[in-house]
């Protein structure tokens, strides 16, 4: 049975399209897809089928009428996969950006998921169907070290050291900003965004604890970048996105939280054109080390920084080192 959605756009509200104000109003719904249902006559504007770029200027009814998802089902794919370790027990990947992690509405196929199924088949079931062997996840466009598990009792003895907080998490990230000390901690509840349902936020009432500590190991002042290293002590979802936007340290690349539009601001048009063909956020997850649930042996693994990250980070190094002037401050 299809659902049916009445949304208000309120009197005094600034003009928007409508499918961005949709998109805020359904996050769980892609703009593709509110796009889709536009086209299809299912979304309605006082009564009146529109367009995706049709301006709400106040006081507009509108009704939606979705259709139900196709039912999803995780199957293997023969994707390839950088593995850095595995055993009977658990397998380590190293996530390219772009790469989600788990089919979900929009994403059926192409994930790493249905890598895994097509790789080693047998994955721990505690995730249900859909999330078989995942323990913990990145963003799509994170890349970086991740654990799956084989089977049931090492998915709940790695879950049970990433809710004590003993797993080690290191990160890097490349931000737009000037960070004046060399180390310090942010720890900031976070939750879901009071107004846009797709970002997380510090200001929601219903935040959980949030722990990010930050190291800074380069400074690129007269670009206003940063290099820097995070270690995680809680793993709220954005977590490191949000806590470096609301110290006004964007990450560079991300399209959520404020650091893709920062690039058309850069001098360099070397440097600008090497961001703006980074296509996701500067933010690479470089460690993960914990406990072997079987062995009991402390492991730990690393992923190298990838080529397009590593590509910026080339370019500024090699254009500071050459102008003193431009020196690079470890």
């Amino acid at each position: 049975m299809d659902q049916i959605r009445c949304f208000t756009f309120e009197r005094g509200n600034s003009p928007q399209r409508l499918d961005q104000f949709l998109a805020d109003c359904l996050p769980d719904l892609s703009r593709s897809h509110i796009k889709k249902l536009i086209e299809e006559g299912q979304i309605l504007c006082d009564g009146a089928s529109v367009k995706a770029g049709s301006k709400l200027r106040g006081g507009e009814e509108i009704q939606i009428e979705i259709p139900p998802p196709e039912p999803i089902e995780a199957l293997p794919e023969d994707i390839p996969l950088d593995i850095l370790f595995e055993d009977p027990y658990l397998i380590v990947i190293n996530k390219p950006a772009g790469m989600v992690v788990h089919p979900a509405p929009g994403h059926g196929s192409g994930t790493l998921v249905n890598a895994l199924l097509h790789h080693c088949r047998d994955l721990s079931g505690i995730g249900g169907s859909l999330r078989p062997g995942i323990v913990h996840r990145l963003d799509k466009d994170t890349s970086g070290v991740m654990v799956v598990t084989k089977d049931d009792a090492t998915h709940q003895g790695l879950a049970r050291q990433f809710k004590e907080h003993t797993i080690s998490r290191r990160y890097v990230a490349l931000v737009f900003g000037h960070v004046q000390n060399a180390t310090g901690t942010v720890d900031k509840p976070i939750g879901r965004h009071p107004q846009e349902r797709k970002k997380m936020s510090g200001a929601s009432r219903a935040g959980r604890r949030a722990v990010t500590h930050w190291e800074v190991l380069q400074r690129f002042d007269r670009d206003r970048l940063t290099y820097i290293e995070l270690t995680l002590e809680t793993g709220r979802t954005h977590q490191i996105r949000v806590h470096l936007s609301e110290m006004n340290l964007p990450v560079v690349g991300d399209p959520v939280y404020g650091g893709q539009k920062k690039s058309n601001a850069i001098g360099d048009s070397g440097l600008r054109s090497l961001i703006q063909g980074l296509k996701r956020q500067a933010l690479h997850a470089r460690l993960l080390g914990f406990v072997h649930p079987v062995t009991g042996e402390r492991v730990e693994f690393s992923s190298p920084l990838p080529n397009d990250m590593a590509a910026i980070l080339t370019y500024l190094n090699n254009k500071y080192d050459a102008d003193p002037g431009h020196q690079a401050m470890d």
